[in-house]
């Protein structure tokens, strides 16, 4: 039987903190955009953070628990331990753990829902079901070859633009809007949220093409299953080229300071995390390529942020 020590351990494990920039980046880019916009508020920024907290590792926690029950996750794969099939924690436990987190998640949300709104509720409860569909129930998104899409989608898109949206909509409407307040989703909300949305679904493509030999055996039809290497390698290479050109054409077509492309500074970090990606499918290799690639989230989402608000 685990010690206590190895339990806390086991339980950080399947919470997969390195995750955390996922959640960590679109607040960062939202707040960013919202202080440039003269729009931002704390509180809604800092629920906001919390919230998406919460539905990374409740995701994490379902992933781990599904792939698990399953038979998706075996001894073969070359990733970092999952608690559930390896036995760490019982099954029964991390199925209570992902509930438990999305409903503090939801609680959290209920603050975000009375400055935001219907839109809020709308797209919160649709973030719980998804992070749970992503690899429960009867047609998990993560082996049909939808998880990128759910990544791009809630983990950029809507993430950002619900960290702006709950700020804007703090400062120009009051308590429980009826509708969309004007100025809270806008054209460029949507544009900012892309390196977000881009960088974090290049996080599950190092994921997949790691795991896709023994992903394939297991039946769990990833993207980079679906697409083979080199297609998938191609999706990584373009998903890195869009989050660099957004910066840019905040620069050139939205009249943005040259501080905006302060992500580019990056360049050569991405550069080499891709050359690892292309040339390389071992877990040996792919699991730190798969932290770096959390790492050029951040950091890249911290240097937008900085450029939005210069």
């Amino acid at each position: 039987m685990a010690t206590e020590h190895s339990r806390r351990e086991a339980w950080l494990m399947a919470a997969r903190p390195h995750t955390l920039p996922a959640a960590a980046a679109p607040v960062i880019v939202g707040v960013g955009l919202a202080v440039h916009e003269g729009l931002f508020a704390p509180l809604p920024a800092l629920a906001a953070f919390v919230g998406a907290a919460l539905i990374q590792i409740g995701t994490n926690f379902a992933n781990d628990y599904y792939d698990a029950v399953k038979g998706v996750d075996t001894d073969d794969r070359e990733g970092f331990t999952r608690v559930t099939q390896s036995g760490l924690i019982p099954p029964n436990e991390v199925k209570r753990a992902m509930y438990a987190t999305f409903g503090l998640a939801i609680l959290v949300g209920a603050y975000l829902v009375a400055v935001g709104g219907l839109p809020i509720l709308v797209v919160g409860l649709a973030s719980v079901v998804s992070g749970i569909a992503y690899a429960g129930g009867p047609y998990p998104l993560g082996s049909h070859g939808l998880g990128d899409l759910f990544v791009f989608v809630f983990f950029g898109v809507v993430a950002v633009m619900g960290t702006f949206y709950v700020q804007a909509a703090s400062v120009v409407s009051g308590t429980f809007p009826t509708g969309i307040p004007a100025g809270t989703v806008t054209f460029g909300a949507f544009l900012a949220s892309l390196p977000v949305a881009a960088i974090s679904t290049n996080i599950l493509v190092v994921n997949n093409v790691r795991d896709l030999e023994t992903d394939r055996e297991a039946g769990k039809r990833t993207l980079a299953v679906l697409l083979g290497y080199r297609a998938s390698r191609a999706e990584f290479v373009g998903l890195l080229a869009l989050s660099y050109a957004i910066p840019v054409w905040f620069w050139l077509a939205r009249g943005h300071s040259l501080e905006v492309l302060l992500p580019l500074a990056t360049l050569p970090y991405a550069a080499s995390v891709a050359r690892t990606v292309l040339t390389d499918s071992s877990g040996e290799a792919l699991n730190p390529a798969l932290e770096r690639t959390g790492k050029l989230l951040a950091g890249h989402s911290v240097l937008f942020a900085l450029g939005l608000i210069a």
